[in-house]
């Protein structure tokens, strides 16, 4: 039955939510990472996306002063790296030594790709609009990647779990 409900309680039908990981250049030249779940595709030609990072977040200043960034879809086995980068701020120290993240060099942008993500995105922001407490920056996906031997994919389950999608549920066209 379809009944009003408070804001928070809707909120939490949307999981499981695909969780992302934004690579951005801090100023002193090195990688940080945040997680999102505000995320989006909004063009195919030309291949655009969307994140949406807080105002006050660290990564919010690394965007600003490096407008480029990595989008990497974390595996499941990687729920420890990126609930470190969930947890601490780059302003306060290096993420990617302390959580372990391994790294390639990116082919177009500074930010480095994630090594044993689903994929990496290579994105140049194009745009950047105000989202409230939160900035909406438009990346235009300048390079991709995909690692064939990734395990699946991590999703947030809420209340902090995770988890990937162990079913697979095929449907027929009539």
């Amino acid at each position: 039955m379809l009944k009003e409900a408070a804001l928070k309680e809707a909120w939490q039908r949307k999981y499981p939510e695909g969780v992302w990981l934004a690579v951005t250049m801090t100023q002193r030249g090195t990688p940080n990472a945040i997680p999102l779940g505000w995320d989006m595709p909004v063009s195919g030609k030309p291949p655009l996306c969307a994140i949406a990072v807080g105002k006050t977040r660290f990564s919010h200043e690394c965007l600003k002063a490096n407008p480029e960034f990595v989008l990497a879809i974390p595996s499941e086995n990687q729920h420890a790296e990126m609930l470190y980068c969930g947890s601490h701020s780059g302003r306060d120290e290096e993420k990617f030594p302390a959580c372990g993240f391994a790294t390639a060099p990116s082919t177009k942008v500074r930010p480095p790709l994630l090594l044993g993500c689903c994929a990496n995105l290579e994105c140049k922001v194009v745009a950047a609009y105000d989202g409230g407490d939160h900035t909406i920056f438009m990346g235009e996906i300048l390079a991709s990647h995909a690692d064939s031997d990734a395990p699946g994919r991590l999703y947030t389950l809420g209340g902090n779990r995770y988890g990937g999608v162990r079913e697979v549920v095929k449907t027929q066209k009539g």
